[in-house]
């Protein structure tokens, strides 16, 4: 069950609460509701010497998207979940369009002037946009939820995969690596390299196994340059067999799969960018920060039998791990959107402005992006909307709701529930 998070008057974290019990608090006005997202009270009175049990931030950072979970070390209970959805690909495509209009109009407008793409230089440490605004998500919700819950410690999915140990398992001890461990770090590795399919039939969503591409008995090593997928019926088919022998009337096939099996571990690596500058602004913290593999979080996962997600996979992480309790637990999902545009004026397809932005972002006390409650008592539109605003110097407002677009409804039965922060929520 997801608790409800608690601060005290003076704003200090306490131990989260059941939601019967955060209902109770309301209902005998000794709590009021401090933020919507994550649902936070705050009490009435000072709890200066009450004991607060620490809990453990873990976050498994993605791409596209990122889990995060507070874990109670002591108790094994999974207190809150979210993930967290990142912008990165948008800001990406943004900042190519942005690119080709720049590059366009300079070649059409200076066609004389000096190249200027080749005298830049970057400093060190330096993310790309993209990758930066996944840091800094990460790092605004780090910041956030210590606020409002007593976090004592973090972990954190370093890498994806554990790329030294499989080049050379004795690296930290062979009974380390030849246990049940090496499994899960060598076939997440080729899950994502094989694209989850048989590299010599392309079946998927099938058991696989892990198939030397050079046989063990002609020679082959274990490394993982020489690993590869195949279902159980391709497996037995190809034995023993050299795989030029095993392909020879299927060449493209052959050619794919030696250039895909050589092909670099910085593949992998460059995923893992973002990553290590996260590790360091998490350290920043201070707070002590544990780290973990790609495949430890799955065979955690996998040995309590929880279901993929984001969330469950954060909650996993790290060899701190305890048998998890997520019955009842319910993600608060969370995209970033950002704070809108500074254009001064909208354009059509072609470039040319067709309509101008007012300078003014607030008015009668609302922002387009609030997350509002509108109580309509008459006229048309008489009932009840929660949703997000998109607000007019008239007054009369759209409001975003989960049954869709309510037009027309006036600022004066509008009452803001949560400011505009750059995200939007869901349960």
């Amino acid at each position: 069950m997801s608790k409800v998070l608690v601060i005290d008057q003076r704003k200090r974290p306490l131990d989260p609460v059941h939601p019967a019990q955060a209902r109770q608090l309301l209902r005998s006005k000794k709590a009021a509701i401090y933020r919507q997202f994550p649902f936070t009270l705050i009490l009435k009175e000072s709890r200066t010497g009450t004991p607060v049990l620490p809990l453990r931030l873990k976050i498994d950072p993605g791409a596209k998207v990122t889990g995060i979970g507070l874990v109670n070390d002591s108790s094994a209970l999974v207190v809150f979940v979210a993930e967290l959805k990142h912008r990165g690909f948008a800001i990406r495509d943004a900042l190519t369009s942005r690119r080709q209009l720049r590059r366009g109009r300079r070649a059409r407008k200076t066609r004389y002037r000096q190249p200027r793409f080749l005298n830049r230089t970057r400093p060190e440490g330096w993310l790309a946009p993209s990758l930066q605004s996944r840091v800094d998500n990460i790092e605004t919700w780090v910041k956030k939820l210590r606020q409002f819950a007593p976090i004592e410690a973090i972990s954190q999915e370093l890498v994806r995969f554990d790329m030294q140990l499989m080049r050379n398992p004795d690296i930290q001890g062979n009974e380390y690596m030849q246990g049940t461990l090496q499994g899960f770090e060598t076939r997440e590795f080729l899950l994502e390299k094989w694209n989850r399919q048989c590299a010599y039939c392309d079946v998927k969503d099938v058991p696989f196994q892990i198939e030397h591409i050079f046989p063990k008995a002609r020679g082959g090593s274990n490394s993982i340059t020489n690993l590869t997928l195949s279902c159980e019926k391709c497996n037995i088919k190809k034995g023993v067999k050299d795989i030029k022998d095993f392909l020879k009337k299927d060449p493209s096939r052959l050619e794919k799969i030696l250039k895909q099996a050589k092909r670099p571990l910085a593949d992998a690596a460059a995923v893992n960018t973002t990553r290590f500058a996260l590790l360091n602004v998490l350290k920043s913290t201070g707070l002590p920060v544990e780290t973990g593999s790609g495949g430890l979080t799955k065979f955690n996962r996998s040995q309590q039998n929880i279901p993929k997600s984001h969330w469950a996979d954060a909650a996993a992480v790290g060899k701190s791990t305890p048998e998890l309790i997520v019955k009842g637990v319910k993600p608060l999902l969370i995209a970033a959107n950002g704070h809108g545009s500074r254009q001064s004026c909208r354009t059509d397809k072609f470039g040319f402005p067709n309509r101008h932005v007012p300078r003014d972002k607030i008015h009668f006390g609302f922002q387009t992006g609030d997350i509002v409650r509108a109580v309509v008592t008459s006229g048309k539109k008489i009932g009840s909307y929660v949703g997000k605003v998109a607000i007019r110097s008239s007054g009369s407002f759209n409001i975003s709701t989960k049954n869709g677009l309510v037009q027309g409804i006036s600022h004066k039965f509008c009452l803001r529930i949560h400011a505009k922060d750059g995200y939007s929520y869901a349960y």
